[in-house]
């Protein structure tokens, strides 16, 4: 009970507000506050990470290939021990931009919080399903959404804030949020939703997260 009791006294109080977070990949969050959270892996430093992890690898391809056209008798420590290093090198560089991207994931998460909003709403991606576009899976991989969810809700249930999750099948892009009509022929290369009933102009992402954080039917995570 004391421990509780602490715990209470302890969380900030919160704004009447909330927020809705529309994920994607053009940008990573788009927020209904107005705040849009760049997509990190299109920054000059990780571009030139990336550039340098595949150099790396390269080398590292080269090396296999040779060792494996040498003999028994020629395939020395020496050679094996360049591999290892080489290996290094990779390992290191990956592991230096899986640290980029988490940073930048609690760095938006701890700037979200900051504001202390009574809730927080975000759409229940499914990254599974969203993995099989061989054309995207890299790039939403990289995203890290799910461990964005993660750290967001654990983050959520230290302040006291209520972080509700919406069903993914919610059209919170195709729903105008001035009038409701949901507009079912909007196609991912419309950026800007134009409502065909009111006439309301909004960014397509913007629009969402609007839709997302005044959405009634949400489940709390």
């Amino acid at each position: 009970m004391c421990r509780g009791s602490e715990q209470e006294q302890n969380q900030p109080q919160l704004n009447d507000f909330g927020i809705g977070i529309d994920l994607g990949i053009k940008d990573f969050a788009i927020c209904s506050n107005g705040n849009t959270y760049k997509n990190i892996n299109k920054t000059n430093q990780v571009k030139k990470l990336q550039k340098k992890l595949k150099r790396e690898q390269r080398s590292l391809s080269r090396k296999y290939e040779d060792y494996k056209k040498l003999n028994k008798n020629e395939r020395e420590v020496a050679t094996r021990q360049n591999i290892q290093k080489q290996k290094l090198k990779v390992q290191r560089l990956h592991h230096r931009l899986d640290n980029m991207r988490t940073d930048y994931i609690n760095k938006v998460i701890s700037e979200l919080v900051k504001t202390k909003p009574m809730w927080i709403t975000i759409e229940d991606l499914n990254v599974k399903g969203m993995m099989k576009n061989r054309r995207l899976s890299k790039a939403i991989a990289q995203q890290k959404f799910f461990e964005f969810r993660i750290k967001l809700q654990n983050k959520c249930n230290e302040l006291g804030i209520e972080l509700r999750v919406v069903n993914r099948f919610y059209p919170s892009s195709k729903t105008c949020h001035n009038c409701g009509c949901i507009k079912s022929d909007l196609k991912l290369s419309d950026r800007t939703y134009i409502c065909p009933e009111c006439g309301y102009i909004e960014d397509r992402d913007l629009n969402a997260s609007l839709n997302l954080r005044d959405c009634q039917i949400y489940k709390i995570a």
